[in-house]
């Protein structure tokens, strides 16, 4: 397993990227956070520092962990796909005004990347996992959402329905909330069948959402798992308990959180709830 060098997130306030086996990635979130106004969850739960963008990865899995301006990931060599993509999203970065880059491009620093050909004539979309207007507050953060070991293949109901939704619910609940954690990525638990390109990259058949609200009062979280085509009924019906996301993928998200805590996000499935909030 190797590990791209970080590089520094400019900005003041945020979290920090995963970084597995160094332990200053714990002091960036401290930092970040006392520029928020997390005082709500505070109050009822104390302070919630860890570093929450981490995943472990289902056992087993190719990976290789890369770490990017504003995302990390555990890339998949062998299917030539992330296996997840986590990111933090705060209220300020939701308001980010940086132009969308629409360059797709290679990253040859990953090995395994899918070129942008690959996708050429394929029927399916270059489907980011780390969307690009969650990135608009930095310039580098924006180009480094364009590389192809962010993007899996979509199918263009997904990408441009309900997935794009949940996108933008996202950018919603990071301003009212001031800060989330969202990881996403392909089920790889499923049988692939189908590839696409030159390389060969795999088509996945359904793909999963987990966000976490760790500074609301009380904590929240809730997850998705959505097929790869048209998702019936929109983004409601998709909605799960992050419990089932991980019992789906084999992944372990958010385990830095206090295991009551964690408990207590990882099994609520409330759609409503988070969408009635104000």
């Amino acid at each position: 397993m190797t590990k791209r060098n970080r590089k520094s997130k400019p900005r003041n306030l945020g979290g920090s990227i995963l970084i597995p086996i160094v332990v200053i990635a714990g002091l960036g979130w401290l930092y970040a956070r006392s520029q928020c106004n997390h005082q709500a969850a505070t109050d009822v739960f104390g302070p919630l520092d860890g570093n929450f963008e981490y995943v472990k990865t289902a056992s087993g899995v190719p990976e290789t962990l890369v770490s990017y301006t504003g995302m990390s990931m555990s890339f998949n060599p062998d299917l030539h796909i992330p296996n997840w993509v986590s990111w933090e999203l705060t209220r300020e970065e939701a308001a980010g005004t940086e132009p969308r880059a629409n360059n797709f491009a290679r990253d040859y620093d990953v090995n395994g990347c899918a070129d942008p050909s690959d996708y050429r004539g394929s029927g399916y979309d270059r489907g980011h996992m780390a969307p690009a207007a969650d990135m608009k507050w930095s310039p580098q953060a924006m180009t480094e959402s364009f590389y192809m070991t962010n993007m899996c293949p979509q199918a263009k109901a997904l990408n441009t329905g309900a997935w794009k939704k949940l996108e933008e619910k996202c950018r919603q609940w990071a301003q009212r909330d001031s800060a989330i954690v969202i990881v996403c990525g392909p089920v790889l638990t499923d049988q692939i069948d189908k590839f696409i390109g030159e390389n060969r990259v795999a088509v996945p058949k359904r793909f999963f959402k987990v966000i976490l609200a760790p500074y609301a009062n009380p904590p929240r979280g809730i997850g998705f798992i959505m097929p790869n085509s048209r998702v019936e009924g929109g983004m409601q019906p998709a909605a799960v308990s992050i419990d089932q996301v991980e019992s789906v993928t084999g992944h372990d998200f958010f385990s830095e959180l206090p295991d009551s805590i964690e408990s207590l996000v990882e099994s609520e499935c409330r759609f409503n709830y988070w969408s009635t909030l104000k």
